[in-house]
């Protein structure tokens, strides 16, 4: 073969992945940033990807090795037409010689070739989506009158943010793709009919994501897409700011050119540095993608809020638990609460008005002057002049720094959820647990009283009952055990999302007295593993209050105490948290004026819409927590 057909893209990463073959991750993201010799190689030696012979050595699962393979030869540019050449033969590592398997090849103890994937679009605006033409192309082939995916317009080399523009328009993704989001989206829902789902959803405005291959859940009523939140009937967009940990810029871009927003004003902060996200700005002008830098090395930018502004004054909030990627929006369980139209207030008003019954502004204009991010600050006039008293949530944060208490309270972490409990909730019976579940546990410490029940319980045990006769009620938390990951949409692949691994585990084996399945039935969400992060606490007679947040049970998240050495005037302690998050508190009495929401339908109120099913299952004897480690193994 040419030596010029077995080189890589030149726009090829040479950073290598830190991991090697122990690399486990299945984001394009991340092979479009860092270099993997291990496949490299293997793809180095063959003309065609339906050549490649997956080795019986390799140290993580297989379908996770087979669905990198895909991804890496897409920087390889002679497999492209390696289907020109069925007659040419490679021989590989493991020693397989033939195209065709012979049939010792096909024995169950031998590896297989890997299927040929789709052809590969060489147009430069295709390359945002390149991933997802590969999995839509797969669906409709099985699919009868389907539309095909257009044929690329161009041969412009590939490049990490697509551009099809000329240097004063930055990308137009409208004149490479058509307006068919069905060949990019594999659940798409009808077109104008958000905001009356939204209205349907009222007094809770709380959804969960729609799960790929859960069609039950593609026609419920609570269940939304990310194509939903741009839709017409909500606002004609007018500019927008998204603000996440993991964004997917081609995958979010898709969604606002599908919308007709492809040249409104975006604003994007984000934790997870990427090429794309770097340069997104010189080829896009409207987009202004903004890094958010932490001091700390184990603090993390991880709060996911959308900000949408429209062209009639008004805007709307978003809080959710989801990354931009597609993965997250995929079949894993995520959850949104979407705020009502928010209008803005009259030009002659008193800057009281519009507050919200829980301060949901002034706590927002707290949160987002704390990022000191000069692009923030039209965003924080223009909440300044919007009417939020028809928010009835509370919005409960975590910025970096050391906190102490104000005026007001504490503003933020663990602090601040305890003192609107306080403030908020009804008394609760002592015998009502807390109920944790997150995607990742952290560090815990070598018993419960280090942290758990020492700090976390001593705030989000707290309610109305006077301070002297309560008691830490229990504590329970649900987090997928390996079989509930085994048995969900993606096999081991479903627990992607759930980075809890062995080793931490092994310092702190004592949570197994506290774990819990998860399970979702009765929201056809039992195979779709949870990346949501939410706490609650409920009885018999119903539910006390719920959050939803992207904070996992964790001291970066939450905060952990400390009293400074030199604290020789008792200024008392300090609360340290490391990262960035955002939630949402419901309570009973702002949002029915009641003590608990029902949990189920009476003729006052709906009943709350809890993501997983109540009672919650324990984890049986010889259950055991789901371990990322699992997808760094090979299959057996």
């Amino acid at each position: 073969m040419e030596n010029s057909k077995r080189k890589m893209h030149s726009n090829a990463p040479t950073k290598v992945c830190q991991y090697g073959s122990d690399c486990y991750r299945v984001n394009p993201l991340h092979f479009g940033e860092y270099s993997h010799p291990h496949i490299e190689n293997l793809l180095s030696k063959v003309t065609s990807i339906n050549q490649v012979v997956v080795p019986e050595q390799i140290k993580i699962n297989k379908t996770v090795f087979e669905e990198q393979i895909r991804i890496v030869a897409k920087q390889f540019p002679h497999l492209a037409d390696g289907v020109k050449h069925p007659a040419k033969q490679t021989k590989l590592d493991t020693g397989t010689t033939s195209t065709e398997p012979t049939s010792s090849e096909k024995a169950p103890s031998e590896t297989k070739p890997l299927p040929a994937p789709p052809s590969e679009s060489k147009n430069v605006i295709e390359s945002l989506f390149a991933e997802r033409r590969a999995k839509m192309q797969a669906v409709k082939r099985e699919a009868p009158n389907t539309v095909p995916v257009p044929e690329p317009i161009s041969d412009a080399a590939p490049s990490a943010v697509s551009s099809a523009a000329t240097s004063d328009t930055g990308v137009s993704l409208q004149k490479s793709l058509p307006r068919d989001i069905n060949a990019y989206f594999p659940v798409v829902a009808p077109r104008g009919r958000m905001a009356q789902k939204l209205a349907a959803a009222e007094p809770y405005n709380f959804f969960l994501t729609t799960i790929t291959d859960s069609k039950p859940t593609h026609s419920e009523p609570l269940s939304i897409t990310f194509q939903e939140l741009l839709d017409a009937s909500l606002g004609q967009l007018e500019s927008s700011v998204q603000m996440n940990f993991m964004v997917d810029i081609g995958w979010l871009l898709a969604h606002y050119y599908f919308a007709g927003y492809e040249n409104v004003p975006l604003l994007i902060l984000y934790g997870d540095e990427t090429p794309e996200l770097r340069m997104v700005s010189k080829k896009k002008p409207n987009v202004t993608a903004v890094k958010v830098d932490i001091k700390t090395p184990f603090g993390v930018h991880h709060t996911k809020m959308g900000l949408y502004g429209y062209r009639d004054g008004s805007m709307r909030i978003v809080i959710s638990t989801a990354n931009l990627y597609e993965d997250d929006w995929h079949n894993r369980t995520q959850g949104l609460w979407i705020s009502p139209r928010l209008p803005a207030v009259p030009e002659d008003a008193d800057t009281s008005f519009g507050e919200s019954v829980t301060d949901f502004r002034s706590d927002l204009l707290a949160y987002l002057d704390a990022y000191k991010l000069p692009q923030l600050h039209p965003w924080i006039a223009r909440i300044r002049r919007t009417d939020f008293s028809a928010v009835k949530v509370c919005l409960v944060a975590s910025v970096p720094g050391g906190h102490v208490n104000t005026r007001n309270g504490p503003l933020w972490g663990h602090a601040r959820l305890g003192y609107l409990l306080k403030k908020y909730a009804a008394p609760i019976d002592d015998s009502c647990p807390l109920v944790a579940q997150s995607s990742s546990i952290g560090s815990f410490g070598p018993s419960p009283h280090s942290w758990i029940l020492g700090e976390i319980m001593a705030n989000f045990g707290k309610s109305s009952t006077p301070p002297g006769t309560r008691r830490v009620p229990g504590f329970c938390m649900i987090y997928p055990s390996y079989s509930n990951v085994e048995q969900s949409h993606n096999a081991l692949r479903g627990g992607g999302g759930l980075p809890y691994g062995r080793d931490m585990h092994s310092k702190q084996e004592w949570p197994n007295a506290y774990l819990y399945q998860w399970c979702s039935r009765s929201r056809n969400r039992n195979k779709a593993m949870p990346h949501m992060k939410t706490y609650c606490r409920c009885c018999d007679q119903g539910l006390y209050w719920f959050l939803l947040t992207s904070a996992n049970l964790s001291k970066s998240a939450w905060g952990r105490y400390y009293k400074p050495r030199d604290d020789t005037i008792n200024r008392g302690r300090t609360l340290n948290i490391l990262s960035f998050e955002a939630g949402v508190l419901f309570l009973p009495k702002l949002l029915l004026d009641e003590n608990f929401f029902p949990m189920e339908a009476n003729q006052k109120h709906p009943p709350f819409p809890m993501p997983y099913d109540v009672p919650i299952i324990p984890y049986a004897p010889e259950d055991t927590p789901f371990f990322i480690d699992y997808l760094r193994e090979p299959a057996t």
